[in-house]
């Protein structure tokens, strides 16, 4: 149909560019009016699907043009909705390792004071068992200086028995 149009527009074309000009005037030209007309005829025939066609086109070309622009606005939100929740994710994620720090701190500063707590536990139980220790100890010297004693007393006395009993026997004899 386009090419319908362009050749009957280039035959009209053809057909004023080739009339032989009029006398004295050479701007102006004779053409036969019957063959111009039928032309222009054709042309109006075919201008007006020519024009509907052309409008169509801008009408589909309008139709994706705002489709495109409601899609790159769709994306366009899509992007800013995924970009706040990585900054809400990041920020989240920055919280929970603030809190973590900080559970880490306090539960160092409790071990820390644990491990006081249990070392002072830990010496002044080692002190006492010491003390105890110490005086078992005392205690048994003592004992044990004691059974010397008695032990020394009953064997001197069994010593000084047996030279009795030897005197005796010396005696006697």
């Amino acid at each position: 149909m386009a090419n319908d149009v362009q050749y009957l527009i280039d035959m009209l074309y053809e057909m004023i560019d080739s009339a032989k000009a009029m006398p004295m005037a050479r701007d102006k030209c004779v053409i036969v009016r019957e063959d111009a007309l039928d032309l222009l005829d054709d042309l109006r025939g075919q201008l007006p699907a020519e024009l509907k066609k052309a409008q169509d086109l801008i009408r589909a070309r309008d139709e994706y043009v705002e489709n495109a622009k409601k899609e790159a606005e769709k994306i366009r939100r899509q992007a800013d909705m995924d970009a706040k929740t990585i900054v809400d994710e990041s920020e989240i994620t920055r919280i929970a390792r603030d809190k973590a720090q900080q559970m880490i701190r306090q539960a160092g500063d409790r071990a820390n004071g644990m491990i006081g707590v249990a070392n002072e536990y830990t010496d002044d139980a080692l002190r006492r068992t010491e003390e105890a220790i110490q005086m078992a100890l005392e205690e048994i010297r003592e004992s044990r200086a004691r059974f010397r004693a008695v032990s020394n007393e009953k064997l001197q006395a069994q010593r000084s028995k047996l030279e009795e009993q030897r005197g005796d026997i010396d005696r006697r004899r």
